[in-house]
């Protein structure tokens, strides 16, 4: 029996590959046959990963293939071939699914490509390992292989039927200790956004919900943290939905948060009265907006209404349940510097919990991919094929667009300065103008050669608005000690954030803690004063306007922002 190895390179440790537990347990594969699977990460380095497969001396290596992982994988395989001369390697997975005969010509140590979806294309391999008979290769469908000097490539297998997908973790969830969890409903797209691969799939595949449910209840059962559903439009069919939603608001075990790529303008009245209902926390919506340009929207084949978009999501934020993430993606046709920062805007007035701006990619098979000349989109030519300059946006503008990303990432995604943004953002013109101007002066100072501590994060923003005529420093000041207090005790803090009440109140707040009917009745959940005094921060904040904060760091959001509880000042008083 050949020994075949299953491996992927997944971007970073927390992430798990579902494509090697699909194809390893399909039909038992690994109890009928020689399977095993290998996870690395690409922050590995190669001959770590060469020396690790070689250990397990496999007849077949099979690498999951994406694009952010194929240029190392392109530098492994011919080292692989030469420590393993007989070792057959073959790759699989949306960045070689396409133009795969180029593919394995350009790559002379890569024996084969498994196109679109693998798992029969896979089993039916592992049969004709198996059978040791060379000549069937050709029979088993949506493959490209090497024979000699020659390259073939049989027929494209039909769609499989989405219930024989096997349940993909073990019972006990060892195998993704600290990963995240990734599950699918779902495959396919009913639209054809011109970035998309999922647009050359016609139609769309449900896993039946009488699969489904019992999966999720597996999940439920053993309190994981988080499942991110990959469904490309989760909620493109109502019933399949609203059954799954539904399900999991009847049975949710208060702990698990399930994460939704969804398109809002699909969600009806009776969606939102119920989403309304669910636990804050249970869900977590994706939704991507990429523009808000309408020439731009034509061009990528979007059927997006951006004003009823906005209408759902903030009927969705009013809720106060469920954390939302829109999408932007810069460098689409028609869309200059001046234009992304209106979608930018558009996009930041309704203050999603995180707002993603990326930067497109131009992937083989896509619309955009085959229109690249006529939209003049000059792209990186190794993965993950990045936009550099279009026909409206030159390279100067999408640098400059590259480090508003990066002030985007770091201070409001971070989600560690909400209350100083909601300050600071509404002094400049714009909030596309605020972020632009912070870009300006990180670049500027040089930070972006350097690593910030938190702290130094925060000094750079009081640098950058020290000379600001119209921002009131003191304000300033009590609002990023209450962000800091969100997320840690402050403690250890610049010399120009000295703004504080202890004095006045310090006796105050140590009798609270010492007086069992004050503090129980706040926080009925810790046991004793001492866990109390150790979980939780309770400060006074202000100068004229004086409140009392309670900070609850055994409680946290997604993004790790503590529970929080206003209160008068009399409330902490013996």
């Amino acid at each position: 029996m050949k020994k075949v190895i299953l491996a992927a390179l997944n971007a970073k440790y927390i992430h798990s590959n579902l494509a090697l537990r699909y194809l390893s347990r399909f039909q038992d594969n690994n109890r009928k046959h020689y399977v095993e699977t290998m996870e690395f990460t690409i922050n590995q380095r190669l001959n770590f990963i060469a020396e690790e497969l070689f250990r397990k001396q496999p007849d077949v290596v099979l690498f999951s293939c994406y694009i952010w992982n194929v240029e190392m994988l392109r530098q492994l395989c011919p080292i692989l071939k030469k420590i393993m001369p007989d070792c057959v390697i073959g790759f699989g997975g949306p960045e070689v699914s396409y133009e795969s005969e180029t593919f394995l010509r350009e790559n002379p140590a890569v024996d084969f490509v498994m196109r679109g979806e693998g798992e029969l294309v896979f089993t039916k391999y592992l049969e004709h390992l198996d059978a040791g008979n060379p000549a069937t290769l050709g029979e088993i469908e949506s493959l490209t292989y090497r024979q000699g000097d020659e390259i073939f490539s049989t027929p494209q297998m039909h769609p499989m039927d989405l219930a024989l997908l096997p349940f993909p973790y073990e019972d006990d969830f060892s195998d993704v200790q600290n990963q995240i969890i990734y599950y699918e409903s779902s495959r396919g797209c009913p639209y054809h956004c011109g970035y998309c691969l999922s647009s050359v799939e016609n139609g769309v595949r449900f896993v039946p919900l009488d699969k489904v449910l019992p999966d999720l209840q597996k999940f439920l059962d053993k309190n994981v943290p988080q499942v991110k559903f990959i469904d490309r439009t989760f909620n493109c069919k109502k019933s399949h939905a609203m059954a799954i939603w539904k399900y999991l608001h009847e049975h949710d075990n208060g702990v698990t948060n399930f994460h939704f790529e969804i398109t809002a303008d699909l969600i009806d009245q009776e969606t939102i009265d119920f989403l309304k209902t669910v636990r804050k926390g249970l869900f977590q919506f994706e939704i991507g907006v990429q523009s808000t340009n309408p020439q731009t929207i034509r061009a990528i084949n979007r059927n997006v209404d951006f004003a009823a978009l906005s209408e759902i999501v903030q009927q969705i934020k009013d809720g106060g349940n469920i954390h939302q993430h829109l999408d932007l993606i810069a460098g689409l046709p028609y869309e200059d510097y001046d234009s992304f920062g209106c979608s930018f805007n558009d996009v930041y007035a309704l203050h999603p919990e995180q707002l993603q701006l990326g930067f497109l990619k131009v992937l083989k098979g896509s619309m955009l991919h085959q229109k690249q000349k006529e939209f003049e989109i000059v792209y990186h030519d190794t993965a993950p094929y990045e936009v550099l300059t279009t026909h409206e946006l030159p390279y100067a503008d999408t640098l400059r667009l590259k480090y508003v990303e990066e002030m985007v990432e770091t201070y409001y995604n971070s989600g560690r300065f909400l209350h100083t943004l909601a300050y600071l953002v509404p002094l400049y013109e714009s909030p596309f103008a605020f972020f632009e101007a912070l870009s300006q002066f990180w670049v500027g100072e040089n930070y972006h050669y350097l690593g910030l501590s938190k702290m130094g994060l925060f000094d750079v923003l009081w640098r950058f608005v020290e000379q600001n005529p119209k921002v009131d420093k003191r304000k300033l000041q009590w609002e990023m000690k209450f962000d800091i207090a969100l997320h840690e005790k402050p403690k250890k803090l610049p010399a120009w954030l000295a703004v504080t009440n202890e004095e006045q109140w310090h006796d105050k707040v140590f009798a609270f803690y010492g007086n069992p009917a004050l503090w129980q009745k706040c926080l009925p959940h810790y046991k004793s004063n001492k866990e109390a005094i150790r979980q939780t921060h309770l400060e006074v904040f202000g100068d004229e306007k004086q409140k009392a904060v309670l900070f609850d760091y055994g409680k946290r959001d997604l993004l790790g922002n503590a529970e929080y509880k206003i209160m008068e000042t009399a409330e902490i008083q013996v």
